[in-house]
């Protein structure tokens, strides 16, 4: 048993190795030390163990036999996946938000578009984008369907900040403006046609690893 306070300090751990990975600061496959993460907070093994198999449980780390815990790699199926998943729950979110989306969450919807339109770089896009889609699905008030949609798009920033740390380039959102259009006439089966196929939109480019070696990276674009 954890006590609050070793709980505490566990969740801590966890949040900010979270966002060390998800904002791929930390490579898939690197190992996490468990010695030197304990020091790094000042805290002994017991919370660092309990952050680990919180990490273990959000996907983000692997505990493999005699070889400690590492970050975890993912693949294009894995990508696939996530983006499936995205485009089933969304839709189902948007068909239940749509009547309840008034003019002034579709106008903050066109400036987290502008807004991502303008980003400089992936962390502001992704926030943006984010946000445009978080505007049309919370009025659906479903909460578990909500919070599975964060998670999935916590796993999507993943594979974005792994695939496009660098090099991003201005883009402009077609798909976001054509679902605000179809969603201002009321055309909620056009809306809802647009964004299933926009977040099933996978990138690839080759990345070069902290190591020197290059790999393929898979991200979803939407």
């Amino acid at each position: 048993m954890t006590s609050t306070h070793e709980d505490t300090i566990a969740s801590r751990i966890s949040r900010i190795l979270a966002d060390r990975i998800v904002t791929g600061e930390l490579d898939p496959g690197t190992k996490l030390r468990q010695d030197h993460i304990a020091e790094e907070f000042g805290t002994s093994h017991v919370p660092v163990r309990e952050a680990f198999r919180r990490l273990e449980a959000q996907g983000l780390a692997v505990s493999e036999p005699r070889r400690g815990v590492r970050v975890a790699s993912f693949d294009l199926k894995e990508v696939r996946e996530v983006a499936q998943m995205r485009a089933a729950l969304e839709v189902l979110a948007l068909r239940h938000a749509a009547p309840h989306l008034t003019p002034s969450i579709l106008d903050q919807a066109e400036e987290a578009t502008v807004a991502g339109d303008n980003s400089r770089d992936v962390r502001s896009w992704e926030e943006a984008n984010r946000r445009f889609h978080s505007l049309i699905l919370a009025p659906c008030s479903m909460p578990r369907l909500l919070t599975s949609i964060n998670d999935l798009h916590a796993a999507s920033a993943r594979f974005l900040f792994a695939s496009w740390r660098s090099e991003w380039e201005v883009r402009t959102d077609h798909d976001h403006r054509a679902i605000l259009t179809f969603l201002r006439q009321g055309n909620i089966e056009n809306a809802a046609a647009v964004l299933e196929r926009h977040v099933q939109w996978i990138g690839q480019k080759p990345v070069r690893n902290a190591s020197g070696t290059t790999r393929e990276a898979f991200a979803i674009v939407g």
